[in-house]
């Protein structure tokens, strides 16, 4: 699907009172510690990056966000701000962008990262159509940005002083040649801070652009108490718009920036409400249940029994529940064996508007991914029709764990042990 990308508020200004953006709070770690940031995860008077309400798992960031955009239908963009750094936390940020994309496929998705860990990603942001990348680039003198970052973390190894700022800038700018190379919009936020990088922002500018960065965005330091740089006074407007006039020789610039929280939703400029932050909390806490998904699928060899191996089917059917009567949707083809665990992740895309999954046996992983992208994997034999009929009025359903149940063709599907087969 071609997707719009002039509805993203923050890279085009003629959008930001037209269309919203929501960030969701799913990436807690970073792997760098700058000298200007404090993360507080619950403060809600501070408007800032770094902040936000709670941090939420992939599920709860997905039932959160089907419930704002009930509330706001103009959100065009998800996008994954933190509080920390996406990719000090991949997991939870491809798994959050896969479910966006299976359950909102014109949603532009956005993500903003200190670029440290993003070049092993670019592929899967590629896949899932991720449209726009905001990277922080505070300098590209190694002298200059000891000074900014405490340190920085590669993996399991801790770099200091110049050789954190080497490792983070070369880093920072393969993954902007690669995200520039495989079509992503690159957005560059560069925090200028007095006496420190003021007379460098310039030259950080003119290094982007020559790796094909497509806006730029000067943005004065925050006061943060209980930081390295807590006694810096940060920078007026005057002094911030004159750099960027001077950065603005090779790159336009973002002049309508609000600085957002890591679970900022709305329009810009637009406070993060009460109703979505109590919204936030309640579904963090467990209150909230999870979105709509009136289906459930079945793995099934003919039609009328629970009796096939989830890792044997080559369909599966797709059943709903309506009049007091389970009726039958339509059939699925699940993806091709062969793949590992990209086939279960595929599946559960393919299942995204389905809440269980019925088959008579399943491996770790099918389970893993399936319950992982919000889909209950219910093991049990017997007519499809009774089975989900009990489901769907929310009583009890047998679980029925059967060694002998494989049909993976496996050596050990009859023996005592049972198979321990992972298809």
């Amino acid at each position: 699907m071609t997707l719009d990308r002039t509805k993203h508020p923050c890279f085009n200004e003629n959008a930001k009172s037209q269309f919203g953006r929501i960030h969701l709070p799913v990436a807690p770690k970073c792997n760098i510690q700058c000298n200007f940031c404090d993360r507080k995860y619950d403060c809600v008077n501070e408007n800032r990056p770094g902040v936000t309400s709670t941090v939420l798992t992939p599920t709860q960031a997905i039932i959160y966000l089907h419930k704002m955009v009930e509330l706001m239908p103009n959100l065009s963009v998800v996008g994954i701000a933190g509080p920390g750094d996406p990719f000090a936390n991949p997991q939870e940020t491809i798994d959050t962008l896969r479910r966006v994309r299976a359950d909102f496929p014109s949603m532009l998705l956005c993500v903003a990262s200190n670029g440290l860990n993003v070049a092993p990603y670019v592929e899967e942001m590629v896949e899932l159509n991720v449209t726009h990348l905001t990277m922080t680039i505070n300098a590209v003198d190694p002298d200059i940005g000891q000074a900014i970052y405490s340190w920085v973390r590669d993996g399991k190894k801790i770099y200091r002083g110049r050789a954190a700022a080497e490792v983070l800038l070369s880093r920072q700018m393969e993954s902007l040649r690669l995200c520039r190379q495989k079509g992503l919009t690159a957005k560059i936020n560069s925090i200028l801070i007095p006496g420190v990088n003021d007379h460098h922002i310039a030259d950080v500018a003119r290094v982007v652009a020559e790796q094909g960065a497509d806006l730029f965005n000067c943005i004065g330091m925050c006061h943060v108490p209980n930081t390295p740089f807590a006694e810096i006074i940060p920078p007026g407007k005057e002094a911030v718009e004159a750099v960027r006039r001077q950065a603005e020789c090779y790159l336009p610039q973002m002049r309508h920036c609000t600085r957002c929280r890591a679970d900022a939703v709305g329009c810009l400029g637009q406070s993060v409400s009460h109703q979505a932050m109590t919204l936030m909390r309640q579904i963090a806490s467990g209150i909230e249940s999870a979105p709509h998904r009136p289906y459930a699928a079945v793995a099934t060899m003919e039609g009328v029994l629970i009796n096939q191996h989830l890792g044997r089917a080559a369909n599966v059917h797709i059943y709903g529940f309506e009049n007091n009567q389970v009726q039958w949707i339509e059939t699925r083809t699940t993806p091709p064996a062969g793949d590992g665990d990209l086939r279960w992740q595929q599946l559960a895309e393919i299942l995204h508007d389905c809440q269980a999954f019925f088959t008579c046996q399943a491996g770790p992983a099918p389970v893993r991914a399936m319950e992982t992208h919000g889909i209950k994997v219910i093991q049990t034999e017997g007519l499809i029709e009774l089975v989900l009929k009990d489901f769907f009025e929310g009583k009890p359903i047998l679980s029925v764990l059967k060694p002998s149940a494989c049909q993976s063709g496996c050596a050990k599907a009859k023996s005592a042990g049972g198979c321990g087969c992972s298809a």
